[in-house]
């Protein structure tokens, strides 16, 4: 019984490893769209393009995200707005949008 549990636990770890692993590759897409929306323009087109492939919905699924309509649309505003992923999961980003968000707001 305990090796079950073990081994569970275990093929759960990878699981999650696994998902992270492609999760980074979601996150290399949109900073190759966001480079070539700076380049040529056509950022969100080309993330649109790679998100309704047979591989970008393979990726997208194997990462934990759904990959529909919605979410399509999303990776395209996401794209548009021009900010690096990198930027984007910071924590100083974060507290500069809600200082924003609050300044707007008053």
């Amino acid at each position: 019984m305990a090796d079950f549990v073990d081994g569970t636990a275990f093929n759960h770890e990878q699981g999650n490893r696994a998902r992270k692993l492609f999760a980074a590759v979601v996150l290399a897409a949109l900073d190759d769209a966001i480079a070539d929306d700076k380049k040529y323009g056509n950022g969100p087109e080309q993330i649109a393009r790679w998100a309704r492939s047979r591989d970008g919905r393979e990726v997208l699924s194997c990462a934990g995200i759904d990959p529909n309509e919605r979410v399509v649309n999303g990776l395209m505003e996401f794209v548009s707005r021009g900010v690096r992923t990198s930027v984007a999961l910071s924590r100083e980003e974060s507290e500069r949008r809600q200082l924003q968000a609050e300044a707007e707001a008053a």
